[in-house]
């Protein structure tokens, strides 16, 4: 008699701890890991190290924070890291007052009226700063191209915004739509039309579908937008430089002139590091948006 032969079957991959994982994973992520290490992480530990650990008359390494003693002690520098924040948190505001009812009619319009709103509220991304603000200039500065027309129609001029604290407000907003109109636009995909459309069967009124149907699934995507919108705005410079007043001015242009003018480059240095101190305080709101969204 003969064995009845059975299937035939490959060999098994190894299993259990004999099993080795390749290295494949690690070397592709190794190249920006290391690079982001030394071009981000590395000068941030230096920066810190260089103000808070330098040498005394004696020539002795210790611990010193006369330069942050000086910059929280000073009031010129208080009113610049002041303004600094409210004009950041007052942008939040106008992108959040303006991005999401554009976001939220580019989700649930559609039609040829939709796609020109969509190319308007994209259009700011292809705009260089440098260019926003001589645009910015000539329409609203003194005797730009609003003042002319006002004057053509017997009208007063205007109080421009130009060298005001609202210079830099109005061209961060610009500059900053598209970028918080497309995130916000990618968090309203995980509304479903189904959901609305029985809301609004059963009378629900319009506020009550944004409040209690609409808001719930995009509260994550409003932190992220705004989180990407307040580091860039915080730590801007080109706009704030060329727009904004020269006192009180925000942090960038702050650092700029202390390092270049004043030829004090410890104490740029040391508003580098609190500016990245509050930076790193509002990306905070970015990280916790995105472990929420990984623990669903």
């Amino acid at each position: 008699m003969t064995d009845a032969a059975g299937p035939a079957a490959g060999p098994l991959p190894p299993s259990g701890p004999s099993q080795r994982r390749r290295p494949e994973g690690l070397l592709l992520v190794a190249l920006p890991v290391g690079l982001m290490a030394w071009l981000v992480i590395w000068p941030i530990i230096s920066g810190v190290i260089r103000t808070v650990w330098r040498p005394n008359e004696s020539g002795a390494f210790g611990v010193d924070v006369s330069t942050y003693v000086f910059f929280f002690s000073d009031g010129y520098s208080r009113a610049n890291l002041g303004i600094t924040l409210w004009t950041t948190l007052t942008c939040a505001a106008l992108l959040l007052a303006i991005c999401l009812p554009i976001a939220i009619y580019l989700r649930f319009t559609t039609g040829r009226l939709a796609g020109y709103v969509q190319a308007l509220a994209i259009f700011p991304l292809f705009v260089p700063s440098i260019i926003l603000a001589f645009a910015f200039i000539r329409v609203l500065g003194p005797n730009g191209m609003v003042d002319i027309l006002l004057n053509s129609v017997g009208l007063p001029k205007i109080d421009t915004p130009y060298l005001s604290p609202w210079g830099p407000v109005i061209g961060l907003v610009w500059d900053n739509i598209p970028l918080t109109v497309l995130i916000l636009l990618a968090g309203l995909g995980a509304v479903p039309n189904a959901a609305v459309e029985a809301a609004r069967d059963v009378g629900a009124r319009k506020w009550q579908v944004f409040w209690y149907i609409i808001l719930p699934r995009i509260g994550n995507s409003i932190l992220v937008a705004l989180s990407f919108a307040v580091l860039g705005i915080f730590s801007a410079f080109t706009l704030p430089y060329i727009l904004g007043p020269a006192s009180p001015e925000m942090m960038g242009p702050f650092m700029q002139r202390t390092f270049r003018d004043l030829y004090d480059p410890l104490s740029a240095l040391t508003q580098a590091v609190i500016t990245f101190g509050f930076c790193i305080f509002f990306g905070l709101f970015y990280v916790r948006a995105v472990a929420r969204n990984q623990g669903k």
